[in-house]
């Protein structure tokens, strides 16, 4: 099984050490978000094919990716640079951050690094042009150090639309599709022209010639990373996504980089408590709040 870690939160920048305490116990525990049934997720490299890492800073956990691939699991690692304003992202590194870290990263495991520059969201302060500008720099300085980058359009929730109208500063709206698709052929020969592929993320009705299909777990980079072919077969975990089966061990409401856009964080409030009351030796991500508890 590939392990997605994860989706839900950033567990390189905030949970690195409860990461590498679950490998070495083989197993972690998780919470299903929509039953509330408690699975027991095996760790042993006997059991999983490899991980796939989501971030915004991989500062915290660089040192940990040897010991990782020392223990016998291959890995990739999406990691978002959009370099938006602190409006938008309230607490993310700086762009050059990012992009150093990419590249010490393509030094150290080549093709495991690909670069997500999403979610693409529209507001005063980034519009249509502003995001080609912005992609461009950012495409440039990561030139030779990812071969993909991987791009979406936000997904305007009513947890989104919330925190959207509580960042001061920006006027937000959600734009056409044909926008969106005018956007894509406008990043599509830059993203070219500095050797990466473009793929879209789970948005196929936006699709356009020259745009990959996205599988943001992806047994065959994996394989390439491995050395050795993934016996993972395709199973999407929501409709209109190009990914391998996998297993996320991330939970909900416990990122506090306090994104705007963020579909996975109802109050940035409520994740940085929940941040603080981590354990890093517990087989959860977080304590499940018992039955009865208010």
């Amino acid at each position: 099984m590939i392990i997605s870690a994860s989706y839900k939160t950033d567990i390189p920048a905030f949970y690195g050490q409860w990461f590498i305490n679950r490998l070495e116990a083989g197993y972690c525990k998780m919470v299903n978000p929509y039953g509330g049934q408690i699975y027991e997720v095996p760790l042993a490299p006997s059991h999983v094919d490899g991980f796939v890492f989501w971030t915004r800073n991989l500062g915290p956990f660089e040192r940990r990716l040897e010991e990782i691939r020392d223990r016998g699991y291959p890995f990739t690692v999406q990691y978002t640079v959009t370099g938006y304003p602190k409006a938008l992202d309230a607490a993310t590194i700086a762009p050059e951050k990012a992009v150093d870290h990419l590249r010490r990263l393509a030094e150290a495991f080549p093709s495991a690094g690909i670069w997500r520059y999403d979610p693409i969201i529209f507001t005063s302060l980034t519009p249509f042009d502003w995001h080609v500008e912005n992609f461009g720099i950012l495409a440039e300085q990561l030139a030779g150090s990812v071969d993909e980058v991987v791009v979406s359009f936000a997904q305007i929730y009513q947890k989104t639309k919330r925190n959207l109208n509580k960042a001061e500063g920006l006027v937000w709206g959600d734009e056409s599709a044909e926008t969106k698709q005018a956007l894509l052929v406008a990043l599509l020969p830059i993203a070219q022209r500095h050797g990466m592929r473009l793929s879209l993320c789970a948005q196929r009705e936006l699709l356009i010639g020259g745009v990959a299909d996205a599988a943001c777990i992806d047994a065959e980079r994996l394989g390439r990373v491995a050395g050795r072919p993934i016996g993972a077969k395709r199973k999407p975990h929501r409709e209109a996504c190009g990914c391998w089966q996998s297993r996320d061990i991330g939970d909900y409401d416990t990122c506090p980089h306090g994104c705007a856009y963020c579909y996975a964080v109802r109050s940035r409030d409520t994740a940085k408590q929940r941040h603080r009351n981590h354990d890093p030796d517990n087989p959860f991500l977080v304590e499940p709040i018992k039955q009865g508890n208010t």
